[in-house]
């Protein structure tokens, strides 16, 4: 499951749906710092992998990085 690259928060499934649908990344609920998508799991979601089955998996293959990473 995702955590926070700063404190190891555990985030919950409707928090990391939440961070996969901004660009500029989301506070960590426990600590605060912003967390972002890491470079890997930017270029899955740009690949148009958006189905149901995306959806189901997304919490476990999405990653976290304390710094905002360009893909390209």
């Amino acid at each position: 499951m995702v955590r926070c690259t700063n404190c190891d928060y555990k985030w919950k499934t409707k928090e990391i749906l939440a961070v996969g649908f901004v660009k500029h990344g989301k506070d960590c609920p426990n600590c605060g710092k912003k967390q972002y998508l890491s470079k890997d799991t930017q270029h899955y979601l740009s690949l148009g992998y958006v189905s149901l089955f995306f959806l189901l998996i997304m919490p476990f293959v999405i990653k976290l990085s304390d710094r905002e990473e360009s893909i390209w």
